[in-house]
């Protein structure tokens, strides 16, 4: 069994602050330095339960900020890691190479979402991204981006709104390890991280012992998103094929959704250059 392990940082347990995820300040240098090796401790938990569920190939992909935070020299040797940027399919990048199950580790809630940890969609500046009329974050974009490579999210872990954003975007079947309980968008109760990483190391072999269906999404596909500034907007609406929906709004049509994925990925980096 090949199973695929995308890994983001503002879901793991203990981590409740941006100084904790974030890679370029120096002033963050002690608290990221904790973070990392929290997320790569999740990581391994969930390696440890895919093992258990007859896995004989795993990729796990470092899906935080510039991608370069799980620590190779800590990470479980069963698996392979894919980290650096840019990645053309970003959090889910190696997807395409075919797997029987994708798991996504230390998730957050989409930009909006009260009562959860960090909440934000990719970047600060989208206030929200909607496929074909539904409002998504990072979660609900990237298991349709593994559904259209026909590969099902058997695992979700991270914050209870994030459990309750997957339940909500996957179903009821796909399994959830909640870890933290948000009180605002910077506190939590948190399980001590030794809980958490056995709670996914048990979640990760269960989850994968079962059948679970890819996330697919009808055709065709129109993403809107909404950015914070009309600047961002502005820049935005430079993608070729985009089209201003509104002041704050840019829209994108495509019939292939791994086409759209890569406008998305376009429109919010572009929309970062103000």
């Amino acid at each position: 069994m090949r199973v695929y392990i995308s890994v983001d940082m503002e879901g793991i347990a203990g981590i409740v602050h941006e100084d904790q995820t974030n890679p370029v300040d120096p002033r963050c240098a002690t608290e990221y330095a904790r973070g990392r090796k929290l997320m790569t401790e999740e990581a391994n938990a969930a390696i440890e339960g895919a093992l258990v569920a007859g896995a004989d190939s795993i990729l796990v992909n470092d899906s935080h900020w510039d991608m370069r935070n799980l620590l190779a020299e800590d990470l479980h040797p069963a698996a392979e890691l894919l980290s650096g940027s840019p990645k053309r399919l970003s959090m889910l990048e190696g997807i395409e190479a075919g797997f029987e199950a994708a798991l996504f580790i230390g998730y957050h809630a989409k930009a909006g979402t009260a009562k959860a940890l960090l909440d934000h969609t990719m970047t600060d500046i989208v206030r929200d991204a909607r496929l074909n009329g539904r409002s998504m974050g990072e979660l609900g974009l990237n298991a349709a981006l593994a559904g259209s490579f026909g590969v099902p999210i058997a695992l979700v872990s991270g914050d209870r709104a994030t459990a309750e954003e997957a339940r909500n975007v996957l179903g009821p079947d796909v399994g959830v390890v909640i870890v933290k309980e948000a009180v605002s968008r910077h506190a939590a109760r948190s399980v001590a991280p030794e809980v958490a990483r056995k709670r996914i190391k048990e979640g990760a072999t269960e989850s994968l012992r079962r059948k679970h269906r890819p996330f697919v999404v009808p055709g065709p596909y129109t993403l809107e998103v909404d950015f914070t500034l009309t600047c961002q907007a502005d820049y935005a609406e430079l993608v070729p094929g985009s089209v201003r929906r509104g002041p704050l709004t840019v829209g994108y049509t495509h019939p292939d959704y791994q086409e759209l994925f890569r406008a998305w990925r376009a429109l919010y980096n572009l929309g970062k250059s103000e």
